[in-house]
């Protein structure tokens, strides 16, 4: 059989819950499960000044980022690549990392240490980014277009942000769960100012990066759906849908 562009995409949106049950996209629902419970881990560390609770949800953050570098490759190495993961995997980072930007805004806003008060419109940066993806994706949905799994620079701009995120919750100024600070569970190492601003910087230059590195297929993706051709397509796939469903009354 012929596998034109209309038949492949007809067999993607037919397939999106076929092969579900996958370790990849067990991991990816985790991802997901564990964000509120980072949030909350977050926030007790920060207003009940309870440094048990800061460190639990350092180590939420680093098996959700763990989650995140496994699921691809296991779906690669046993063939479990799934229609369904291809969309679990970047909303579970989306949600990720807006709610890490969200609690990072805040606490850096109401920070003692002026530094990080000034430093913490940065975050916002990561806030609209995330929020014009997740809307796009879901404009892109609603018009049959499906979103491209994360190539490259997606993936190593994820990983340096998980990164950078754990050493700041880790060893941040005035928030860390093990830096020289009242309330820190163990006082190890505090990172110097002008070293967590640099790091943060180069997750925000890497995640725009991986953002404007999207753009090129997203443009063909929509010009294509837009087309004459397209819209052709689209219009086909509704009226045959509709002859299916009077047949079956």
């Amino acid at each position: 059989m012929e596998h034109t562009p209309e038949t492949t995409k007809k067999q993607e949106t037919e397939g999106l819950f076929d092969n579900v049950w996958t370790v990849p996209n067990l991991l990816s629902f985790i991802r997901i499960l564990l964000i509120p419970v980072f949030a909350v881990l977050f926030y007790k560390g920060q207003h009940e000044d309870k440094g048990i609770y800061l460190l639990w949800a350092v180590v939420v953050l680093a098996l959700s980022g763990l989650s995140d570098f496994f699921d691809g490759k296991i779906a690669r190495r046993f063939n479990q690549v799934s229609a369904l993961g291809k969309l679990l995997d970047p909303i579970a980072d989306k949600l990720t990392q807006a709610t890490i930007a969200v609690m990072l805004f805040f606490t850096f806003l109401h920070a003692e240490n002026q530094t990080l008060h000034l430093f913490a419109w940065v975050f916002l940066l990561f806030i609209v980014k995330e929020l014009v993806m997740l809307i796009g994706g879901l404009l892109m949905l609603m018009y049959d277009i499906r979103p491209g799994a994360a190539e490259i620079f997606g993936k190593a701009a994820t990983m340096v942000f998980y990164l950078v995120m754990i050493a700041i919750m880790a060893f941040g100024p005035e928030i860390g769960a093990f830096s020289v600070r009242d309330g820190a569970i163990v006082q190890i190492f505090t990172l110097p100012n002008a070293v967590m601003m640099v790091l943060v910087v180069v997750a925000v230059i890497m995640t725009f990066t991986a953002f404007f590195s999207y753009m090129p297929e997203t443009h063909r993706q929509v010009k294509e759906r837009f087309s004459p051709e397209g819209k052709a397509r689209v219009q086909a796939e509704k009226e045959k849908k509709a002859a299916l469903k009077n047949a079956g009354k």
